[in-house]
């Protein structure tokens, strides 16, 4: 089990995190763009809306839905900068460097990849490409 397994873990311990859940719609998304697209929208939302020094509507600029990288960053507290410093140790106030913006990636990757997976028992995970650190 690796860091991100660990922090998923506790994560879902927490009652507010693990309230989400990919279903209907969302779900649908998920299992129908595959794990390379999904991560790439989740660079693109995290370039636009966690990585800038001071990023605008801080705490309030993730949707609760609409898109399977949104539920998946409220579920991974990586919905907002004051989360990620409380939960992944990943400073407000600084732009975001390239590799802590891959780091957000690869767990809300695992996290939607953990979320297809229950919901077809029997077939694999479908794991997000990781970056090497």
């Amino acid at each position: 089990m690796d860091q991100i397994d660990r922090l998923l873990l506790r994560l879902a311990r927490q009652p507010f995190r693990a309230r989400f859940h990919l279903e209907g719609a969302e779900l649908e998304r998920a299992v129908r763009r595959g794990p390379e697209l999904l991560r790439r929208h989740a660079l693109e939302i995290v370039a636009a809306r966690l990585a800038p020094a001071a990023p605008r509507n801080d705490g309030r600029q993730t949707p609760y839905r609409g898109h399977p990288v949104f539920v998946a960053q409220h579920a991974t507290a990586t919905c907002c900068r004051r989360c990620l410093q409380q939960w992944h140790g990943i400073p407000a106030g600084a732009q975001l460097r390239e590799e802590q913006q891959r780091y957000v990636a690869d767990v809300v990757g695992r996290w939607i990849g953990a979320q297809v997976a229950a919901a077809a028992p029997g077939r694999p995970p479908a794991r997000a490409p990781e970056h090497r650190r």
